[in-house]
């Protein structure tokens, strides 16, 4: 839960295509299910994907997919999509695992129908042969469907040779309460769209073109507030009200590549992953009986921001720097030592940087009525020994928030770069 914000929200129907963002063709070139103009519609329709959305007048006899639904992600590009999009309000995580047997040529056949299946979704598109329909009246509603590979995978198919450096498991830390059952896998699928239903859709698409070449290990379901539902654009608030991803890198820092992408050469990762990026999931129960029962100013103590703003509590606004030295009239430091937004901050962590796209969950409650809510945090990085491990290590001497969660599951992946057009993704591992 590091301090950090979401790129910036994308404008009315626009597509990104390796973070850069264009206009979107016409809704009338949608192919899943082209909707009935409304006549006489007027008003506002709301705008894209990401965390915050502003507002555009719409035209009269406007088709509805020219609002939310009929914004779209590419496929293809230099970067997998679902990595530089703001935040979506619908997720589903899942790690699959080969079956005994499945081995190298399986995989590639799994990975080129998982790819040929998200390409189509993608553009609005039916699955394919057995479409169950659920996504039937919707547009592509901005979503992304993302592949990646775990630890075990190179064993299973002989590619160990090929298996990244960085990829070796995460070091334990003390925080942790992990269970096995729901951490790590062989692959990896991250899908994210504006519209549950388009989300559900996807997440079965992939499911039943899994067939028997691997099994489901685990899956996670979360989400975020919809595009448009603030007046204005900003950061999304997380279960426990405060504003989370202030200070996240923004595609438009000439550094940001070089933080969250694998360089095409001079590294010390494979060729195969170059433009690829690693990702670190991790499910963070989120102990909101405890947390609730502390007052405001209390939560803030905690966190060290604002709780209505996320302004640090050394004054300024949301983005103003953080004075880490600020004294009160007692001489105390106004951020105290053990703030969760202190210990996070990149420049004290020697430049650690990740790009975090999380979404909340809550999955029911305990027989005492105490809720199972929290994060499903998702960041990404050019090297996770550099990003998530030392920030971690941080937190996990001595961070107050530690008190109020608590890590349930964990996985680490390799998420190869976007597949060019002709190309499945890992095309460049499985037959390189």
């Amino acid at each position: 839960m590091a301090d950090q914000s979401i790129p910036q929200a994308r404008t009315p129907g626009a597509v990104a295509e390796g973070g850069v963002f264009e206009e979107a063709p016409a809704a009338a070139g949608l192919t899943r299910r082209k909707l009935l103009g409304t006549a006489g519609v007027t008003g506002l329709a709301l705008g894209a994907a990401g965390g915050a959305v502003g507002y555009t007048a719409a035209p009269a006899a406007a088709d509805p997919l020219t609002s939310l639904g009929a914004d779209r992600a590419m496929f293809h590009g230099k970067h997998q999509p679902g990595i530089t999009e703001g935040l979506q309000a619908r997720g589903h995580l899942a790690a699959f695992d080969l079956v005994a047997g499945a081995g190298h040529k399986e995989a590639a056949a799994l990975l080129r129908r998982w790819s040929a299946v998200a390409e189509r979704l993608m553009a609005g598109e039916a699955a394919g042969h057995g479409d169950t329909d659920v996504a039937r009246d919707a547009g592509p509603s901005s979503l992304t469907v993302t592949f990646g590979f775990g630890y075990d995978f190179f064993a299973k198919t002989g590619l160990e040779k090929q298996r990244p450096v960085s990829l070796d498991p995460l070091p334990d830390f003390s925080s942790d309460h992990l269970d096995k059952a729901r951490s790590n896998g062989d692959l990896w699928v991250q899908i994210g769209a504006n519209d549950a239903l388009v989300a559900f859709h996807a997440l079965r698409a992939i499911q039943k073109e899994t067939g028997s070449a691997a099994r489901i290990r685990w899956q996670m379901n979360g989400f975020n507030r919809s595009p448009g539902a603030t007046s204005h654009p900003m950061t999304a608030r997380n279960l426990m009200g405060q504003l989370d991803g202030t200070r996240n890198p923004k595609p438009t820092e000439s550094d940001f590549d070089g933080r969250i992408f694998v360089p095409a050469s001079g590294t010390k990762d494979p060729a195969w992953m170059a433009n690829g990026s690693y990702v670190v999931v991790r499910r963070i129960r989120m102990l909101l009986d405890d947390w609730e029962r502390l007052s405001v100013a209390a939560q803030e103590q905690v966190i060290g921001r604002r709780k209505a703003d996320g302004a640090a509590l050394s004054g300024g606004g949301e983005t103003t720097g953080m004075d880490l030295e600020k004294r009160d009239s007692h001489g105390d430091l106004v951020v105290p030592l053990d703030a969760h937004a202190r210990i996070t901050r990149p420049d004290t962590n020697g430049g650690a940087a990740m790009l975090r796209r999380p979404f909340s969950f809550h999955d029911g409650f305990d027989p005492d009525g105490v809720p199972d809510a929290g994060l499903l945090f998702v960041c990404w990085q050019a090297d996770p020994l550099r990003g998530f491990v030392p920030v971690q290590r941080k937190l996990d001497r001595g961070d107050a928030l530690s008190k109020y969660i608590r890590h349930e599951a964990s996985g680490l992946f390799a998420v190869p770069g976007g597949a060019a057009e002709g190309e499945y993704v890992g095309q460049r591992l499985l037959e390189g």
